[in-house]
């Protein structure tokens, strides 16, 4: 009998280490090895993809249903998308999403409040990339609490206008403005709409009670028609994400720092340069993709976002309209491009990239404006034959100078992007702050006297 049992147990303990032996075959970590991903990036997509089993959850189970169903919903499966990527750490997002709740009760709609969140918010978000960041991208619980941050900013301002007598505030405004008191589980589940809560979209908290109150449909009183569109976007991101998980082992921005690359020809640094910045934006194309960000979009469901949302590029429109009273264009489109190198994180990289991008949106405009007001260029842009021509010029321009940048943003730390911008001799920099000079003397030559006289009246 002891023999026997002896066996027995030898068996179950066999048994259980090749059980155990599959599960590691199994577990994400190898199979994240096999796709030449990391674990957290590997979390990171199945996240975005559960999207869509939850967008269809909602889509017949919940559409129309009490409120505070949806709420609950959106809670538990944001808190459990935060858990499933960080563990514990999703402590942060709650604790700076309860904090928020009750600096809205306690201070109410005041400037007071907007100017608190935005203080609190910004210093806890800027102590988490201080202490967690390193010389690499890192997928952490900083990358969806910066988004947190921009939606519990908005979410303050947004109730401070709610207080605003309505004749008072612009069309943007009257839109996003809350004219209720939000709950502790309506700002719970704003913040934490699986749809949104890792890599966003932006919306406003209005846009998310039109979600959850069933407005955004097609047809009132029937569910949206949305599965088609979800699927198309779907599709195109898994296209995009195909690519790039296939192309990204032979174009990286490592090899922007080998001696390899600097070994090239000019013409060389700067082609792989142009096609590394074209290439490295598909992941993130593929993440608005499969979320559904789309602006355009009609009402319904696009992707697991039942939403029509602005892209996040436009919160520095929003700072941008919110500083009018400075009454400087370029010093608005400044402060605010300032504003998100610092939301990006502290890395010395995002602020030069976002530099170089206030630098080309004043230069853009000062040639819009040559070409506009100067009857010899307005003539030679009119021409039809020439309009390839054009096209594969500013293709060229756009693509080259967004791969500059982008290699700011990429590389992070100062040593590692200087490297690079001295083996193309600051390319960027010398063509657009020569543009910056130049233009105004061609304007100045090229414009006629009576049409700058005809501007001033």
């Amino acid at each position: 009998m002891a023999s026997s049992a002896e066996g027995d147990e030898g068996t179950v303990v066999a048994l259980a280490g090749v059980l155990q032996s599959g599960f590691q075959e199994l577990s994400l970590n190898k199979l994240a090895t096999s796709l030449g991903a990391s674990e957290q990036a590997l979390r990171l997509i199945i996240s975005i993809f559960l999207g869509y089993p939850f967008a269809l959850f909602y889509r017949h189970y919940l559409f129309y249903k009490e409120t505070y169903l949806i709420h609950l919903f959106h809670t538990f499966t944001g808190l459990s998308i935060a858990y499933f990527n960080f563990g514990n750490q999703l402590y942060h997002s709650l604790l700076c999403i309860v904090l928020q709740f009750l600096i809205l009760r306690l201070m109410g709609r005041t400037i007071t409040a907007v100017l608190t969140t935005f203080c609190f918010q910004m210093a806890y978000l800027l102590a988490g990339y201080y202490y967690t960041a390193t010389g690499n991208y890192d997928i952490k619980w900083t990358m969806p609490h910066c988004v947190l941050t921009l939606k519990l900013i908005g979410l303050a301002v947004d109730y401070f206008d709610g207080g605003k007598d309505q004749n008072s505030l612009s069309s943007e405004q009257q839109k996003y403005a809350i004219r209720g008191v939000p709950s502790l589980l309506e700002v719970a589940g704003f913040s934490y709409f699986y749809g949104a809560f890792l890599v966003g979209p932006q919306f406003s908290m209005n846009h998310y009670m039109k979600l959850v109150q069933g407005e955004l449909i097609d047809i009132p009183g029937k569910i949206p028609n949305s599965i088609i569109p979800a699927l198309k976007r779907l599709s195109l991101g898994l296209f995009y994400l195909v690519g790039y998980t296939l192309l990204s082992p032979h174009i990286t921005e490592d090899y922007l720092l080998t001696e390899d690359y600097d070994n090239h020809p000019f013409w060389f640094r700067c082609m792989y340069m142009l096609i590394w910045g074209k290439f490295v934006l598909y992941k993130y194309v593929t993440c608005w993709l499969v979320t559904g960000e789309d602006p355009e979009a009609g009402g319904g469901m696009q992707g697991p976002v039942s939403l029509r949302v602005a892209p996040p590029t436009l919160f520095s429109s929003y700072i941008f309209k919110r500083l009018k009273f400075l009454g400087n264009k370029e010093l608005s489109q400044g402060l605010s491009l300032l504003f998100l190198a610092l939301w990006h994180g502290l890395h010395s990289g995002y602020l030069v990239c976002f530099q170089m991008e206030f630098l080309i949106v004043i230069v853009e405009r000062q040639a819009a404006r040559l070409i506009q007001e100067s009857p010899t260029l307005s003539k030679l842009a009119a021409i039809t034959v020439l309009q390839p021509f054009y096209y594969l010029v500013q293709q060229t321009i756009h693509w080259l100078f967004m791969g500059y940048s982008m290699t700011a943003f990429c590389l992070f730390t100062w040593d590692k992007w200087l490297k690079v911008y001295k083996s193309i001799y600051f390319l960027g920099h010398i063509f657009f702050l020569s543009l910056l000079f130049i233009l105004p003397y061609i304007h100045k030559a090229m414009v006629p006297r009576k049409e700058k006289l005809k501007k001033m009246e």
